[in-house]
């Protein structure tokens, strides 16, 4: 799985970090970003509620091989 958020989406509610800590962090700005080296999720299940804790819908998740 990769993970993809959408900078343009983001609001900078931070719900991801909150959610996956061990996988999402905020920038400078207060935007969401994977963590380095995380971009595959790490197996963390709490990606997909972090998925799904985003308001505005940024954060994708899609299959490498696509």
């Amino acid at each position: 799985m990769r993970i993809h958020i959408d900078k343009d989406v983001c609001i900078g509610a931070g719900q991801c970090a909150l959610a996956a800590p061990g996988v999402f962090t905020q920038d400078d700005d207060g935007f969401s970003m994977v963590l380095p080296g995380r971009e595959d999720g790490a197996g963390d299940p709490m990606v997909k509620v972090a998925v799904k804790a985003c308001p505005v819908g940024a954060i994708t998740l899609s299959d490498p091989a696509d």
